[in-house]
């Protein structure tokens, strides 16, 4: 038998033997590096340790990018000539829209929109079509003949997804799927799920939650005997007389039937949240701490804004809808007020009533502010149409009343022509830059001079063993003038109605 020789190196060791140490070798040395699972840190380097800016330390980011992928787990072989290649597949995705004539540009507009927040979603965005007619079609939203044109698009580009830019019934959906022969879903399911995915607090889940279930439940279908309706009386289904009464409560009776219980059980978790917000907000009011309510559009900046004021580190995403949950962060004036900053959830067109109606209790920061700053991104295209959906929000939660500063963020994006068209649409508006730092130190000082003045004014010569009423008045007032004198310290200054009936006993 004659030996099969194995080919060697010039130093005399396989050449497949080299190859797998090497290839062992660099496996463990790509896999040695310190890796940051969620929020959790087990061990740190030179690259964490006191990382510090002036927008604070953004590690929510890393969790939700942990949340993605975590490195190191992949199975697939490097050599791709062994087996065959594996990729992760997103959904592909048609985007259809119907426009009145005349309507055209901003028809566009709400398709784009509407491709963002399909990506954020998780999707990938092959085409989007619009369809000019007076008013949707009932049967199918975009007529017969529309809708077999669309089929032959889905089926030229491999999507698996329609996307229609309104809220569908659920006999057009149905109908319109029977003729693209793909699934198809609406805006509000595409701005419900980017909700699911970034909803983190307890208070936040259940509120999607149940903003999900007030969707679903009028849309609930099926089919069978099993899902219709049972029969009941002397005439039975269809006049069948005995013998064709149902089973009793059917399947999706039993589905409304959960889905209803289910709600009951969120909204009762919902209110049970309420108290604590409620008492911390009553402690700001006690103290008479001023409160600002960061609102705007989805992905206008709001969260980097905040950032940039106090260093708040809250998670900043070039994203719609990245954060949530509602953040407050305190802040002092140049002259030693505190007040406080809200970052609430952003709107965005056609938001869903489901949602508004869920987020209401985070939506009372707003009604309850003393200052609304309105957040304008200054670099989109349709501003004006930014300003009129914040506005419409703000009106269904009754704080049309409250001061608002209007503020177009990401000047470092607007050209001196845009600047002066923004400052047609609102000509006291500031403009800032939250990455450059631009215009930052003007809203501050707006900021201030927005800010009530507290309601009293008091002169009060406090002795010193009373300090703390001192240091309750530059805390929670403002100091007009003070100076020391024999019997303690005089006192000049606007207070609220709690600290000045503290401080009536040292009148003067």
């Amino acid at each position: 038998m004659t030996d099969i020789q194995t080919p060697r190196s010039t130093d005399e060791t396989p050449v497949d033997e080299v190859d797998a140490v090497d290839r062992v070798l660099a496996r463990a040395e790509a896999r040695s590096g310190v890796r940051v699972f969620g929020a959790a840190q087990a061990l740190q380097d030179e690259t964490t340790i006191g990382r510090t800016d002036s927008d604070g330390e953004q590690w929510d980011r890393e969790e939700r990018a942990a949340l993605r992928r975590v490195p190191g787990l992949s199975t697939e072989l490097e050599d791709v000539t062994e087996v065959e290649y594996r990729q992760l597949r997103l959904e592909n995705v048609v985007l259809v829209g119907v426009h009145a004539q005349g309507e055209t540009e901003d028809a566009e507009n709400s398709l784009r929109e509407l491709a963002a927040l399909a990506e954020t979603a998780g999707a990938v965005v092959l085409d989007g079509v619009l369809q000019r007619r007076p008013h949707p079609d009932p049967a199918t939203y975009v007529g017969r003949g529309k809708a077999e044109e669309l089929r032959d698009i889905v089926a030229a580009v491999g999507a698996d997804t329609v996307i229609a830019d309104t809220e569908l019934a659920s006999s057009q959906r149905r109908a319109l799927e029977d003729v693209v022969k793909v699934k198809v879903i609406d805006r509000t399911t595409v701005i419900l799920d980017i909700f699911s995915q970034h909803a983190k607090s307890r208070e936040g889940k259940a509120q999607v939650e149940l903003a999900q279930l007030e969707y679903l439940l009028p849309r609930l279908r099926g089919w069978g005997e099993s899902m219709s309706r049972q029969a009941g009386g002397q005439v039975g289904a269809g006049g069948a007389g005995m013998g064709s009464r149902g089973p009793g409560e059917t399947k999706i009776e039993l589905d409304r039937r959960r889905i209803r219980t289910r709600m009951a059980q969120l909204r009762r978790q919902i209110r049970d949240f309420a108290p604590a917000r409620d008492a911390k907000r009553a402690e700001r009011k006690r103290h008479t701490v001023p409160s600002v309510a960061i609102a705007g559009y989805t992905n206008a900046g709001k969260s980097s804004l905040l950032n940039r004021l106090t260093s708040a580190g809250v998670l900043v995403e070039n994203a719609l809808f990245a954060t949530l949950d509602a953040t407050v962060r305190r802040s002092e004036t140049s002259d030693g007020r505190v007040y406080t900053l809200t970052d609430t959830v952003g709107f965005v067109r056609n938001l869903p009533h489901q949602l508004v109606e869920a987020f209401r209790s985070t939506l009372e920061e707003v009604g309850d502010a003393d200052v609304i700053l309105h957040v304008v991104d200054g670099s989109h295209p349709d501003p004006a149409a930014q300003l009129a959906t914040v506005r419409d929000v703000i009106g269904d939660v009754g704080a049309r009343d409250i001061p608002e500063l209007v503020v177009f963020n990401k000047a470092d994006l607007v050209d001196d022509d845009t600047r002066m068209v923004l400052r047609g649409l609102e000509p006291k508006a500031l403009f800032a830059s939250s990455r450059t730092g631009e215009g930052i130190d003007e809203l501050r000082e707006a900021i201030e001079q927005a800010l009530p003045l507290p309601a009293v004014e008091v002169r009060a010569l406090v002795p010193y063993d009373r300090g703390d009423l001192v240091s309750a008045i530059h805390e929670q007032g403002m100091i007009l003038s003070q100076r020391h004198e024999e019997g303690g310290t005089a006192v000049h200054a606007r207070v609220g109605e709690h600290l000045a009936a503290r401080l009536a006993p040292f009148a003067v």
